[in-house]
Formats: C-alpha cells, sequence, structure tokens
C-alpha cells in the first residue's frame, strides 16, 4: 500500500526544494560577478615619517637609486605585516602593501635585508652598479608558507 504523505512533510519537501532553488540561483548570481584581477595600481611612497634613517633615502653625487618594493597581497594572513627594510645592517624604514622606497647607495657590494615579527632577517648581496645592462630592483614577497623572501628583479 502506498505511503501517503501528511501536510507537514509535504509542506518540508517543499521548502526543501524551494531552499536549493533559492541556493542554486545564488550560486549562478555570485559566479557572474566573479572577479577578475584589477588593474596594476602603482606602487606608493613609504610615507617620510616611516623613515628611520633618511641617509639612505637622499639623492647626491655618485649615489645609484635602488628600489625595494612590496609586492601587493590578497593573503589576509601577509598583508597587513610590518616588513622591516636593513640597509648594510641598519634599518632604514618599513614598508606595508603596496609600497616602495629608493635608497641612493654607493657603487658596490651592499646588503639588503628585510624581516618580520614572525620572521628572521633575509639578507642579500645587492650589488649596485651605474650600468644600465643592469637592474637595481629588489622585491618583498611572501611565500604561499607566508615566510617573507626577498629578489632581485629585472625592469
Amino acid at each position: 500500500m502506498p505511503v501517503r504523505l501528511d501536510y507537514r512533510r509535504k509542506a518540508a519537501l517543499v521548502a526543501c526544494a524551494r531552499l536549493g532553488m533559492l541556493a542554486m540561483l545564488s550560486l549562478g548570481v555570485l559566479a557572474g560577478c566573479a572577479s577578475t584581477p584589477a588593474e596594476p595600481v602603482p606602487f606608493k611612497p613609504v610615507p617620510a615619517a616611516r623613515i628611520v634613517q633618511p641617509g639612505y633615502t637622499e639623492p647626491g653625487a655618485g649615489l645609484v637609486a635602488v628600489d625595494v618594493r612590496r609586492e601587493r597581497s590578497r593573503d589576509v594572513i601577509v598583508r597587513f605585516r610590518d616588513v622591516l627594510v636593513y640597509v648594510d645592517g641598519e634599518q632604514v624604514t618599513d614598508l606595508m602593501n603596496g609600497e616602495h622606497v629608493v635608497f641612493y647607495l654607493s657603487p658596490g657590494v651592499h646588503r639588503v635585508g628585510v624581516s618580520t615579527q614572525f620572521d628572521p632577517v633575509v639578507e642579500m648581496r645587492f650589488t649596485v652598479t651605474a650600468d644600465t645592462r643592469y637592474t637595481n630592483r629588489a622585491s618583498v614577497t611572501f611565500g604561499e608558507d607566508h615566510r617573507i623572501a626577498l629578489q632581485r628583479v629585472a625592469h
């Protein structure tokens, strides 16, 4: 003998079907609004108030510009971390997400380093040259493990 659904069960089934349709419709709307990569935004310079050693950021005769950039991250875990930047062992400034600083250094080998409150200092030997065949730009990024990295990059 077939089982007859009472009005409560029938109402529950109809409500579940409507909820399922609403969920599928919501997913369809959200998929249509999927984010596309934004246009590249220029890097912001570090405010002068956050530069601890201003001598490194002032141009001078015989000095070469070295640009250190903190790449933008959408990762919330690293986005708001303050990156301390060192030149030859001295803290010069800090970088926030999407900022850059230009140091004016004498030609030769310098040590450029970065760290956060969670990472030890990561340092690299940075050869500064006025030769236009080489780049004087470094990039600060975070890996998938949320550890800081510093690398020399091409223009």
